[in-house]
């Protein structure tokens, strides 16, 4: 019999918040769940939506009474938070705490009260930052901070491996790549509709800066130049 676990995700980000972190949180713990495993999800207040409320399978979400200040981020609180994660953690007997996103301040102040509290802590990097802009540069100097607290790393691509490496200065050993699935039996194209004199290119992405929109701008006409029979489709979920 495979152990079982009970994990707390910590992150600003998650439902009813509309995103790829949030996404990506809800179905793992949905996975988690399936396996046995309990799972209970620590967020901040969104609008009216406060306490405790449940979702599909069970899913605990704890939204604590914290506001967001900019993008649904929140302000840190650094140990004000403290005691209110530690209730939580013990009420709910966890075993594991999983932060999310390197932007999410109560994802660091997790790391940080875990390691006081000497749990087991693990977090995943989403995303790709650069080096030289001042916003980079802080986050990246508060990330080695915080991830020389915790047990291990999962990034969502090598790419993304290679950028928190580099970036928060960690062990590569400490650092896993789990891809974000995509469901083929839920997204098997028709081998009869494809078109044989067109070529087709789909893109699967926001249309935000952090995920490299100003290289797919600079990309698409040249493509377009080498190749007039191609056709672009963007496919995102913004908002």
């Amino acid at each position: 019999m495979p152990r079982k676990y009970n994990i707390a995700m910590v992150s600003d980000f998650f439902y009813p918040n509309v995103g790829g972190v949030e996404l990506h949180i809800y179905q793992l713990s949905q996975c988690l769940i399936k396996r046995g495993n309990k799972v209970i999800i620590i967020t901040h207040t969104y609008n009216k939506r406060k306490g405790i409320r449940y979702m599909t399978n069970g899913l605990k979400v704890y939204y604590i009474p914290l506001l967001p200040v900019y993008n649904e981020g929140g302000a840190p609180q650094v140990i004000a938070t403290l005691p209110l994660f530690r209730y939580i953690l013990i009420r709910e007997q966890i075993t594991i705490v999983h932060s999310h996103q390197a932007f999410s301040a109560m994802a660091h102040e997790a790391i940080m009260h875990s390691a006081t509290m000497s749990y087991k802590c693990c977090f995943t990097d989403h995303s790709l930052f650069g080096f030289a802009d001042a916003s980079s540069i802080h986050m990246n100097q508060l990330l080695k901070c915080s991830l020389s607290a915790v047990h291990h790393v999962i990034c969502v691509s090598n790419t993304s491996k290679e950028n928190s490496v580099l970036r928060a200065a960690i062990d590569p050993l400490k650092v896993s790549v789990i891809p974000n699935a995509v469901d083929y039996t839920k997204f098997t194209p028709d081998p009869s509709a494809r078109s044989t004199d067109r070529i087709t290119i789909v893109v699967m992405s926001r249309l935000v800066y952090r995920k490299g929109i100003d290289l797919l701008i600079d990309a698409i006409p040249e493509v377009c130049r080498r190749h007039p029979q191609s056709n672009n489709n963007n496919i995102n979920n913004n908002v």
